[in-house]
């Protein structure tokens, strides 16, 4: 089920972002009185379709993205049949510059249409929930945090010299602006500001998982109950909230599995919350330190709701869509000063179906969010000027524009096939990179 979950997301994801995608070379083609041929969701080979009118619709064999065949233009077709004979009115090659470019550009337009329309649905939807604490709830014995001298309990104060006052920026310091860097930070404890430098870890991940600190005011509780194991024996039951193992205060999820991990085979005291009021169960943990239950984990600490009225909403997506072009760019840079990895930063289809199949868990407005960050994605890749994309053939576009005369048709189908084998490979580098990281 599993499995049939994240084909299913994935392929809505996906199919959607690049329909929309296409629809805008489509629609602009049309409104500007160009043939479209074919309209293809996936690069050909052609697996099945149907005619309607002058284009044929269908769904093609490499599952890469998809593509506009238009009258007069070399694609990803890569179709050169019209070479040979005058332009016609209704070809590409034979509309205004104008024309050309709207059509090149509809694509990326929509992407970022699709785009800020969701961050303005959701806003408007959902409103916008800040976690008001700084406070760390648990760290992991052995982690880099720990060994810098993080403790549960702490609040952070600044990072890298940025004040912070949630958790949303205390993640955007950590793992977004300060990509690849060690941290100086400044927390709270006891009262009194105490300074910590967190050297970055060498895995290239750099996540909360591998820095080993988590979020403070965290409720854990038990979602299933494995037949025939510790737990069910014990009289644990489904939405059992843990509040304490072995007399040790629960604050996360994960101090569970590490508490269980460090006592196989012994018997612990689970502190359970429950509607009626605490009870307490003693529970075998066995040879693998679990006890057969399935853990989720919630915040339950302070938090700040912000509704946004229409005009507010339509600001907010604004401001999200901009924002993911800003955080683009700046990997970007990262990656060229070496303070980041590829590998590190981008995903294939693995990695976007685990993501989309996890936000889709969260539920709706949570999946529209991050189609809308991919979206935004696709638009910005798109738009690169690498042969084989639309920033390509723009900037085909606009030499033809400098030196007033069209380039010859061998040289943009030698371009078109040079960006489609680096495309390819690009693609079997990032899969690679997926499947190493699964």
């Amino acid at each position: 089920m599993g499995a049939l979950n994240m084909i299913f997301y994935t392929a809505v994801t996906l199919g959607i972002l690049i329909f929309v995608h296409e629809l805008g070379h489509f629609l602009a083609a049309k409104l500007t009185g160009m043939r479209v041929d074919r309209f293809s969701i996936g690069f050909p080979p052609r697996a099945f379709g149907r005619q309607i009118g002058e284009t044929d619709y269908c769904i093609s064999w490499l599952p890469l993205g998809g593509y506009v065949k238009i009258a007069g233009m070399v694609d990803e077709s890569m179709d050169t049949d019209f070479v040979n004979n005058e332009p016609q009115p209704w070809e590409f090659r034979a509309r205004p510059m104008w024309a050309r470019i709207t059509v090149i550009s509809a694509g990326v337009i929509m992407n970022i249409l699709l785009a800020v329309g969701i961050f303005t649905l959701v806003h408007y939807v959902r409103g916008k929930d800040v976690i008001d604490t700084t406070e760390i709830g648990y760290v992991r014995e052995g982690s880099p945090s720990y060994e810098a001298g993080l403790r549960g309990g702490d609040r952070f104060l600044s990072v890298n010299g940025h004040p912070v006052t949630n958790w949303e920026e205390v993640q955007q310091q950590i793992y977004i602006e300060n990509m690849g860097a060690d941290l100086a930070l400044v927390v709270e404890r006891g009262g009194a500001p105490v300074a910590v430098h967190l050297v970055r870890p060498k895995s290239a991940e750099f996540s909360m998982e591998n820095l080993g600190f988590y979020i403070g005011h965290s409720l854990s509780y038990i979602q299933t109950v494995v037949p025939d194991m510790p737990a069910e024996a014990a009289g644990v039951q489904p939405g059992d909230t843990i509040v304490s193992i072995a007399g040790v205060v629960i604050r996360s999820r994960e101090q569970i599995f590490d508490l269980l991990q460090s006592r196989p085979g012994t018997g612990v005291e689970l502190g359970l919350k429950r509607a009626d009021g605490i009870h307490s169960a003693l529970v075998t943990v066995n040879d693998s330190g679990k006890i057969g239950v399935g853990l989720m984990s919630s915040y339950a600490g302070p938090v700040t709701h912000t509704d946004y009225t229409p005009g507010g909403a339509i600001v907010g997506g604004a401001v999200e869509a901009t924002e993911s072009v800003r955080l683009f760019l700046m990997t970007i840079g990262k990656i060229i000063g070496g303070q980041a990895s590829v590998k590190q930063s981008f995903g294939g289809p693995i990695a976007i179906a685990q993501m989309a199949t996890q936000s889709a868990e969260y539920g709706l407005m949570a999946f529209l969010w991050f189609m809308a960050q991919l979206s935004m994605s696709l638009a910005i890749l798109n738009i690169l000027p690498i042969p084989a994309l639309d920033g390509g053939h723009l900037v085909m576009l606009i030499i033809e524009k400098l030196i007033r005369r069209e380039i010859p048709h061998r040289v943009k189908i030698a371009v078109q096939q040079v960006g489609f084998l680096l495309l390819l490979g690009f693609m079997a580098f990032i899969i690679y990179n997926d499947i190493s990281r699964f």
